[in-house]
């Protein structure tokens, strides 16, 4: 089946679904989404999203944190945007009917405070931010009548050039994409969706790993999509691990401490109750992420400990249970109430900062080809991401791609304005084929694909985690191309499935990071290696 439309945006959390509220005025919207549509990333944000809203702080301050916490590699222009940006972009959010918190006078926001923070300016919902921007934001769209939500739909291709027998490399100029091939994940049909502007926001790639705080639907497709498409990537060694997360083997994703309950007054310590941050960093337990994680999983080594313990008591009973509601529920449901006992807690996978190349305007380097959120690399982390600047980048960057879109299909309604690309598209999509899957045959061996994804994942967290070295890399790298080789075998055989394609993405996503990882020759932010101290 074939779909055409002006917009259309591969994922819905708050970058795709931002995004889709600024463009449906100018044109028909259509957002895929593989999973349900508030399964994405967006949803499990606990802390909330860094702006400057009062006069107590300043875009100074805020600009400084980022740069410090980036170890000196941001793109200094971009943290000045969208800084200064972060305002008016926190004001559309509520409008568009989210609900942060306010203090107890009801006339300001309440602002937590987070690691790398010089002040408190972190709006929040609770404990539960991402979840209440993710149902202001579903609401708002499933409101306008111009946006199309199609669930279940995994986006497997990108739609350039390639699909129309010319030759693609990464040294093509002007490689355009017409939209994507995506699979219906509940009758595993292949549909082809053409647009004149493509926005991708899907998220990040934590499940390279075998433990991360992220949602299992993130498996890296839009980094993976763009990688074969021959398109620019950046920056992808750099992958953030939350220093928090609960200590639960048993649980995938591993869920979230978020990092607000240290900046209320939790610290780390160790399996025999001592403070040890002072060893590492002069700002304790609220130090940058990359140097709190890799400090306990220095103490974690030493100790031959798989977790260390964040206490929390010292915040006080009502403040907990009040401010920290979700947290404190889920402990309570596995025997630890906060209140009384300090929570087990180990490093997780969290967020790639690294990912697609993009401008100011979220325009990657092919052609009709947006991106935003996790997904994409803007310049804004630098090396490590300060905490909350996150979703703050999301909203910022969906609000100048929406312009930058606009623009492009406004262009294209006026022929004799029109941009070249853009303009011959309508002539392309006649030419587009559909997805061939001729003489493929049903992959029964999803034992296959499960054990090669278990595998990949513990070789990722053993050899390309928080610390590194050129041995682990070249170990994990020729581990790697075996692993590629029977799966590129068993997808040249096989009908395509969600677990397959989501397996190709995990594949592609590690090659690129230990690629990157082993051409990054300094320490600098998420990236440590041994051989580099």
């Amino acid at each position: 089946m074939r779909h055409e439309v002006d917009f259309l945006v591969v994922g819905s959390g708050i970058a795709g679904l931002s995004f889709a509220l600024k463009v449906a005025g100018y044109g028909r919207v259509c957002i895929l989404t593989k999973g349900d549509a508030n399964e994405g990333s967006t949803r499990y944000a606990q802390g909330g999203i860094a702006a400057v809203m009062y006069d107590s702080d300043s875009f100074d301050k805020h600009i400084h944190d980022t740069l410090v916490a980036g170890d000196g590699i941001c793109d200094r222009e971009v943290v000045e945007m969208t800084i200064r940006e972060a305002p008016d972009r926190i004001r559309e959010l509520v409008q568009y009917g989210v609900n942060f918190d306010l203090d107890r006078h009801g006339d300001r926001f309440d602002l937590h405070r987070e690691g790398g923070h010089s002040e408190f300016r972190i709006l929040h919902h609770k404990d539960n931010t991402g979840e209440e921007i993710e149902r202001g934001l579903l609401e708002a769209v499933r409101r306008h009548p111009n946006i199309e939500l199609k669930e279940r739909q995994f986006a497997i291709d990108i739609i350039t050039q390639h699909h129309l027998g010319q030759r693609v490399t990464k040294h093509t100029p002007d490689i355009e994409c017409y939209g994507v091939y995506a699979l219906d994940c509940d009758t595993n049909r292949i549909d082809t969706y053409l647009a004149r502007v493509t926005l991708l926001a899907t998220g990040g790639m934590g499940n390279v790993y075998s433990t991360t705080t992220t949602p299992v639907i993130s498996t890296g497709d839009g980094v993976a999509m763009v990688h074969r498409a021959r398109g620019v990537l950046s920056d992808l060694e750099f992958m953030q691990f939350h220093p928090t997360s609960l200590y639960n083997p048993a649980e995938k994703p591993a869920f979230l401490i978020t990092e607000a309950m240290r900046g209320a007054g939790a610290v780390l310590k160790d399996r025999d109750g001592n403070e040890f941050m002072q060893k590492y960093d002069s700002r304790l337990s609220l130090a940058p992420r990359d140097i709190v994680a890799r400090a306990i999983d220095n103490e974690m080594k030493l100790s031959g400990k798989d977790y260390l313990y964040l206490d929390a008591r010292g915040i006080g009973k009502k403040h907990l249970i009040e401010g920290f509601p979700t947290i404190y529920a889920k402990c309570l449901s596995v025997g630890i109430d906060i209140t009384r006992d300090m929570i087990p807690i180990r490093p997780a996978a969290h967020y790639q900062c690294g990912g697609i190349k993009v401008d100011r305007n979220g325009l990657s380097s092919i052609h009709h080809l947006y991106a935003a959120g996790e997904c994409a690399c803007t310049g804004l982390h630098g090396g490590n991401r300060l905490a909350s600047n996150s979703l703050l980048e999301a909203v910022v960057y969906a609000h100048n791609a929406a312009v930058a879109a606009i623009g492009e299909v406004e262009a294209a309604r006026r022929p004799s304005g029109a941009a070249p690309g853009l303009q011959a598209v309508d002539g392309v999509y006649s030419r587009i084929p559909d997805w061939n899957a001729e003489g493929m045959v049903l992959n029964e061996e999803m034992v296959l694909i499960t054990q090669t994804k278990k595998e990949l994942q513990e070789i990722m967290w053993n050899y390309v985690g928080i610390v590194r070295s050129d041995l682990r890399l070249q170990r994990a790298f020729d581990r790697l191309n075996l692993i590629f080789r029977e799966t590129e075998d068993l997808y040249n055989r096989s009908v395509l499935t969600e677990p397959l394609s989501e397996l190709r993405n995990l594949i592609a996503c590690s090659y690129l990071i230990i690629k990157m990882a082993r051409a990054r020759r300094q320490n600098v932010g998420l990236h440590y290696s041994l051989d580099l101290v």
